[in-house]
């Protein structure tokens, strides 16, 4: 059978750096970090102080108090950033074939805060069980696409994927194919998380994943640079309307770009370290290639995983390397995770909106907080660092890896009529 084509048609942003697609954009270009000092709970006896939160959000604005109350922030997160979206794709609901129109979302904890609350207070208390009635569904990370297909009556395919810091690109790359196979026109897809908590903080530290540099906490994502040493825990959503291309044509819809190829992989190595020669990260790229029927030579530039930790950042490098050969030394490189810090389920999601963003404006974020190069990374890797730089950008590339060793690629374009 011949496979439909996929385009982006909406785009919607709730992050650490700007709280709507046009925000996230500007400060991304003007190299803004959102990582400061923690206000959702007292870090006294918190190895790391800092993340990069959500600033300045008021639930009210967008969801009714009483229901909000029955979501976790991650859920409500996932609205707000549909929200935007949907209004993005400016559907005529009156003509939108419901049944046609499916969600799948990525979160990789869900609401851990909730969990959190909910053991805490039973731990507290006298023993008897009392627990929040909505306790289970708040929880459940499978409710924000849930929530969101209720909202909008969205009756086609609904389902959560899973796969730690892959889960959103999964999502995606499950949307794209279950567009292009036939079994729905339009798809709302990206991925949520609100893990800056007490659980969530304490258990990075105790795996030594965070950065722990108190004292600067704008500088503390440094991907690439040799005295990195963790990343930076960040929260929020990004949702993606993918639409079929003859629909999306048929009612004259703003496209963003098409959606090429997708790949993934396992490491099979390790359920935190990556694979030290980045075999892994090198075949889910070339998988992705694969799949969208591209050379390497054919792409312009990845935005990377790169977390800011020491392994990961030196495995990817290496991977790119062996997947493009001379060509990675034309690639313009970056991470995003510089200035949105790391967040998690979420961040495959709003990084293939940076990429998407990247090619309608012809501007490759930077990679922000370089100071020092690493001996064990190739200077001569174009990594974008600390400024934005101006290209033509016609095929980007976004990675995404997770604890557990799952990979996730995936690769957008400029729409060819």
């Amino acid at each position: 059978m011949e496979l439909r084509r996929v385009v982006v048609t909406g785009l919607g942003a709730l992050t650490p750096i700007g709280n709507t697609v046009e925000e996230y954009w500007n400060s991304l270009v003007n190299g803004v970090s959102g990582a400061a000092p923690i206000t959702y709970f007292d870090t006294t006896h918190f190895k790391t102080k800092f993340a990069c939160e959500v600033k300045n959000f008021k639930v009210e604005d967008f969801i009714d108090r009483k229901e909000a109350r029955k979501m976790d922030r991650y859920a409500q997160y996932a609205l707000v950033s549909t929200e935007e979206a949907v209004k993005d794709a400016n559907f005529d609901f009156d003509r939108l074939d419901k049944d046609r129109v499916g969600v799948i979302w990525g979160s990789g904890i869900g609401g851990l805060e909730t969990f959190q609350e909910e053991v805490m207070n039973f731990a507290a208390g006298s023993g008897v069980p009392k627990f929040n009635p909505f306790f289970i569904p708040k929880m459940i990370a499978d409710i924000a696409g849930g929530h969101i297909s209720i909202k909008y009556g969205f009756r086609g395919p609904n389902f959560t994927t899973v796969s730690a810091c892959a889960s959103s690109t999964n999502a995606l790359i499950d949307a794209f194919n279950y567009i292009r196979l036939g079994h729905a026109d339009v798809m709302v897809t990206g991925g949520s998380e609100a893990a800056v908590t007490i659980a969530g903080m304490g258990g990075f530290n105790a795996m030594h994943a965070l950065s722990t540099r108190n004292d600067d906490p704008q500088t503390a994502s440094r991907p690439m640079d040799k005295d990195r040493e963790g990343f930076v825990l960040g929260e929020g959503a990004g949702a993606l309307i993918l639409e079929e291309y003859e629909h999306a044509k048929a009612r004259g819809a703003n496209i963003y770009c098409e959606i090429g190829g997708g790949g993934m992989s396992a490491d099979a190595h390790h359920i935190t370290a990556p694979h030290p020669e980045g075999l892994g990260a090198r075949n889910v790229m070339l998988n992705c290639l694969r799949d969208a029927g591209l050379k390497p030579e054919d792409v312009d530039g990845v935005n990377m995983h790169g977390t800011s930790t020491p392994l990961g950042d030196i495995a990817e490098s290496k991977a790119i390397l062996e997947v493009f050969g001379n060509h990675a030394y034309t690639l313009n490189l970056n991470s995003t995770k510089s200035m949105t810090g790391h967040l998690l389920g979420a961040a495959g999601a709003i990084e293939t909106i940076a990429s998407i963003l990247s090619i309608r404006h012809g501007i490759v974020p930077p990679t922000i907080n370089h100071f020092t190069d690493d001996e064990n990374i190739d200077p001569k890797l174009n990594f974008t660092f600390n400024k934005a730089q101006k290209r033509d950008m016609k095929v980007v590339m976004s990675n995404t890896f997770g604890f557990g060793g799952h990979n996730a690629c995936v690769l957008v374009k400029k729409l060819e009529m």
